[in-house]
């Protein structure tokens, strides 16, 4: 027989509102930002609002995973610590770190999590950081599903957490420098400039020009909506929407999209089961491509794509609705099958290549009336909608209702009654009332059956057609009064909601002081190990841990010391494949002379260097 795996759904939270519908939607877990050091700073929470949070999630048996996962400067640690403390002391369930330095400080015993921002992709690096003292590790989004399954294999008791949907970084996480370069704002400190999503032009070594003013570093979106089950069997057990600064309409539509899809894998494979509790009904179709994206890719889950990048804009896309075919005077007609609506927000990719847009001010059939002035737009020219008013209209109210299930059992007693309610993870609350028997006039099974079923705003709902729902095991048929009825029923869902609360099993590490050596990529016998500006290590107690296992020499963090002429992106997205001129994949050849530069809008060159022994397109500073 297989061994069941509870399978994660986690959701991200910019604050309290989205945290709760994340819940409220259908996530197993939710990750939001503390009040300080998250990679998103501007998506810090306050402990109140992060206690709010917690409660609410685990009466569903919801974790929460808060982000504490920037590098810290020395005069942070103490700060860093006592922070760590205030949220273990409000139960949150992991943090999400990326600084070794808090391994060395005195913390409470509260689970950590390897952020992607530590740049894990080798087996050897997921099992030092479990040796380590991290309970989960968060894989660097480029890791094909051979790769994944290549390290649960040597890790099987390490829970592996992927990246299944939302925007991506075109350098591996944690390795990016050309904020901190170019704008003195660290990504490695939750301050990134976006430089990835910024236009450039591609110059040959002659500087003849290859691509003008395009987002050559813009990738897509990422969607593994159709890889679920295959990253199940590959070993991961939980599956990362990425959103911290999305708003709510996001997190309920993606949430809930997710949701639905690993609940028709559950169904038919019983070796894998949600990890909370409840389920969840809708009053909308879930559907990702109406929320935020700039166009879908798998990213390299199944070996190298030619379409991950959006060249054209960086900006969101929305879905495809149709062409446009003819415009005559104050409005346009458009080809194609999906309706538009009053008030819709229609994109399009003018001949330039620029991203424009307008607002529909009415629709009549196939006909669009643009509000203000009308555009001038090619036929046939591709159009998509990127805000969809009803949709979001119906996304505005509340959309989504969680309801765990529970049975009712009304018995007897010498001088009473006895009312007892069960939930569905065999949590039991029971409470006797002393009260007067007296034989009704009619039967009262069904109106005391109809009583016990009125939940109302309780998270409880009694399964209607099961049989074992409600149990009323009396001797006579005694008259209870509604209005009494009610009352027990309130009394005895207030008990069975304090015994989930204090039910609810929060998980506790332990960490041992261990000396296994850090693995270093390509040290050569007889070489000290060195850890580069690569290792993001800004304080000494960072410096101390790498030192404690086996590095002999450890440099600072490039934004401790900028490094002259460093790499400061390493990309698996790689500008030679996306024009056709991969001599590995395609077998392709160029006809223009490298070395390649990316050139900004500001005049700032930057070298790009192909290493194709590992894959990677490496992005140079020129200075």
């Amino acid at each position: 027989m297989k061994k069941i795996r509870k399978i994660e759904l986690l959701s991200p939270a910019k604050n309290l509102q989205c945290g709760i519908e994340a819940i409220e939607h259908g996530a197993d877990a939710v990750y939001i930002g503390a009040p300080r050091f998250g990679a998103r700073a501007a998506a810090g929470n306050s402990l109140q609002d992060i206690a709010a949070l917690i409660a609410h999630a685990h009466l569903y048996n919801v974790r929460v995973y808060v982000a504490l996962n920037t590098i810290l400067k020395e005069e942070e640690l103490e700060e860093a610590r006592r922070l760590v403390w205030e949220l273990y002391r409000l139960g949150t369930d992991a943090l999400i770190i990326q600084d070794t330095a808090l391994l060395q400080l005195e913390l409470p015993p509260i689970p950590l999590h390897a952020s992607t921002q530590m740049d894990n992709r080798t087996a050897d690096k997921v099992r030092f950081l479990a040796e380590a003292g991290f309970r989960q590790v968060v894989l660097a989004r480029e890791l094909s599903l051979e790769e994944i399954r290549r390290i649960h294999t040597a890790c099987p008791d390490t829970p592996l957490e992927v990246f299944v949907h939302g925007a991506l970084c075109v350098s591996y996480s944690g390795q990016c420098y050309a904020s901190q370069a170019c704008f003195g704002r660290s990504a490695n400190r939750g301050e990134c400039a976006q430089f990835c999503r910024l236009p450039f032009s591609l110059l040959d070594a002659d500087g003849r020009v290859i691509a003008e003013n395009k987002h050559l570093l813009s990738l897509r979106d990422m969607n593994r909506m159709d890889a679920l089950e295959q990253l199940l069997d590959a070993g991961v057990t939980s599956l990362k929407i990425e959103g911290r600064l999305k708003d709510a309409s996001y997190v309920k539509n993606i949430t809930a999209a997710y949701r639905q899809a690993l609940d028709k894998i559950f169904s038919r494979r019983p070796e894998y089961m949600r990890a909370s509790s409840g389920s969840c009904r809708y009053t909308f179709r879930p559907q990702p491509e109406k929320s935020f994206s700039r166009g879908f890719t798998t990213y390299f889950l199944h070996g190298r794509e030619q379409e991950i990048a959006s060249f054209n804009t960086p900006k969101s896309l929305g879905e495809a609705m149709g062409t446009l075919k003819e415009q005559r005077g104050a409005w346009l007609s458009v080809a194609g099958v999906k309706p538009f609506h009053n008030g819709d927000g229609v994109c399009y990719l003018d001949e330039q290549g620029r991203l424009q847009g307008f607002r529909i001010n009415r629709v009549e059939g196939n006909k669009l009336f643009p509000a203000g002035s009308v555009p001038r737009i090619k036929p046939r020219t591709p159009l998509y909608r990127n805000f969809d008013q009803e949709f979001e209209r119906l996304l505005s109210h509340k959309s989504s209702e969680r309801k765990m299930t529970l049975s009712w059992q009304l018995s007897e007693t010498p001088v009473g009654f006895a009312l007892t309610a069960t939930d569905e993870d065999d949590n039991q609350a029971t409470l006797t009332f002393p009260y007067t028997k007296e034989e009704a006039r009619t039967p009262q099974r069904e109106n005391l059956c109809n009583v016990l079923r009125k939940l109302g705003g309780t998270p409880f709902e009694v399964v209607a057609d099961a049989d074992d729902a409600i149990s009323i095991t009396l001797k006579g048929n005694w008259f209870i009064p509604a209005s009494v009825l009610t009352e027990w029923r309130r009394q005895v869902m207030e008990r069975l909601l304090a015994l989930r609360r204090i039910n609810y099993r929060q998980e506790v590490a332990v960490r041992c002081k261990t000396s296994h050596p850090f693995p270093l990529p390509d040290v050569r016998d007889g070489e000290q190990p060195s850890l580069t500006y690569l290792g993001n290590v800004m304080n000494s107690q960072a410096r101390r841990f790498y030192l404690e296992h086996g590095v002999a020499r450890v440099a600072p963090a490039y934004e401790a010391e900028a490094v002259p002429q460093a790499v400061l992106m390493f990309c698996r997205h790689c500008l030679r494949h996306a024009f056709g001129w991969c001599p590995t994949h395609q077998k392709g050849r160029s006809p223009y002379r490298e070395p390649y530069f990316l050139v900004g809008t500001d005049g700032r060159r930057f070298r790009l260097e192909f290493d194709c022994k590992h894959c990677q397109m490496k992005v140079y500073a020129t200075e």
